[in-house]
């Protein structure tokens, strides 16, 4: 009967610092879109949002929900 044994390594360093680069970039993009979704928004008057559906008092959130919820 064969036993075979699987040995888990950490993560080294490496590794760990691109997967941090990674997930930094990762947050500054959706925070990006967060911001540039929430300006575009705020430019529009009580009458254009009213026209999409919208109220001045929702804007943060679609902006949430557009950055983050994809």
């Amino acid at each position: 009967m064969a036993f075979t044994t699987s040995i888990h390594t950490a993560p080294t360093l490496l590794e760990r610092l691109v997967a941090y680069k990674n997930d930094l970039a990762e947050r500054h993009a959706k925070n990006r879109v967060y911001r540039e979704t929430l300006d575009e928004l705020q430019a529009l008057s009580s009458r254009e949002l009213a026209d999409l559906g919208m109220s001045p008092a929702n804007l943060k959130s679609i902006a949430y929900e557009a950055a983050y919820m994809k």
